[in-house]
């Protein structure tokens, strides 16, 4: 595994009781960015996150994480990730600060260092006037930012986000969604599993879905909504003169002669609105507006993995 990829997968696989769960997931995520991992409930997603966290070990499969290989140098992978899971691991009992310290000493941290990085993160999560009260007195989103405050205490290079705004109200899951861009920016590389296409949308590098222990399909939000048929160009015109000259040079084009408006099926590739745009430039026809439409992701994982969805649903497992 060269030094710039972060986590390095081929061949993974695991059954439990004899049922596959994963079957030759392969995975490649840069040092530097937020890989998302989709997938319908039962798809694998945690099940790949627990291996790669050293919490199960695969049937088969290579695994590097932050350059240690996870069959021959298990604890080099601990020392060097960090995992937030869908529940939380805040002790309710103890204060914030007192959660952050006792995970210090965990880690093995003189008692010095612990006292430094608690005021650290606190200050970091916005919790410093919080810090001093019982975990059980946090709502929500502040119990989240504890519980990943509490991940990265042994500055790791490689954090595992297992659905890390389950439960949040937006402004508190848009707030999230600000600390990870910032820890990737500071060079800390994410795989997120998330049950909001939303998310996975706003930030992910890269997507990939799996499926029945496959992954059916990888790459940007872009180039995956480009696979989904539906996508269209929507010219709009000055005139009726113009929309039907349009109509007639772009074949399969649904003109409206009300709006004055021609849908035209298109990907939205740079490519493809290109090419269009020089057919309309060869004819010299001038239009007011363009708008591209493609599908969103719910369309792209229906399509690929045959589960529907909607921003209620919530895709876990």
């Amino acid at each position: 595994m060269n030094q710039n990829t972060a986590i390095g997968v081929t061949g993974l696989r695991k059954s439990f009781g004899g049922q596959v769960v994963l079957d030759g997931v392969d995975l490649h995520v840069p040092a530097g960015t937020i890989f998302s991992l989709l997938g319908p409930n039962g798809a694998g997603k945690t099940t790949v996150v627990r291996i790669l966290s050293t919490l199960i070990t695969a049937d088969a499969g290579t695994v590097g994480v932050a350059g240690h290989d996870l069959v021959t140098d298990p604890d080099g992978v601990r020392t060097a990730i960090g995992v937030t899971g869908q529940f939380s691991a805040v002790d309710k009992l103890l204060t914030g600060e007192e959660n952050l310290r006792l995970m210090g000493e965990l880690y093995g941290l003189p008692k010095q260092e612990c006292h430094r990085r608690a005021a650290e993160l606190l200050a970091r999560f916005d919790l410093v006037e919080a810090g001093k009260k019982p975990a059980a007195t946090y709502s929500g989103g502040m119990t989240r930012r504890l519980d990943l405050a509490m991940t990265l205490v042994g500055e790791p290079r490689v954090i595992f986000l297992d659905e890390p705004t389950t439960g949040l109200d937006p402004r508190s899951r848009h707030a999230m969604w600000d600390i990870i861009r910032e820890l990737v920016a500071g060079g800390v590389t994410v795989l997120l599993t998330t049950q909001y296409l939303e998310e996975a949308d706003h930030l992910a590098d890269r997507i990939a879905v799996l499926d029945h222990g496959h992954i059916v399909a990888e790459g940007t939000a872009a180039e995956l909504k480009r696979r989904i048929p539906g996508g269209h160009v929507r010219l709009h015109f000055a005139d009726v003169r113009e929309l039907d000259t349009a109509a007639r040079i772009l074949a399969g084009g649904t003109p409206d002669a009300e709006s004055l408006t021609l849908s035209v099926p298109n990907d939205g590739s740079r490519r493809a609105l290109k090419a269009l745009l020089d057919r309309l430039d060869d004819a010299s026809i001038e239009t007011e507006s363009l708008t591209v439409h493609t599908p969103d992701l719910d369309d792209v994982f229906f399509a690929l993995t045959g589960h529907d969805t909607d921003a209620r649903e919530e895709l876990s497992r």
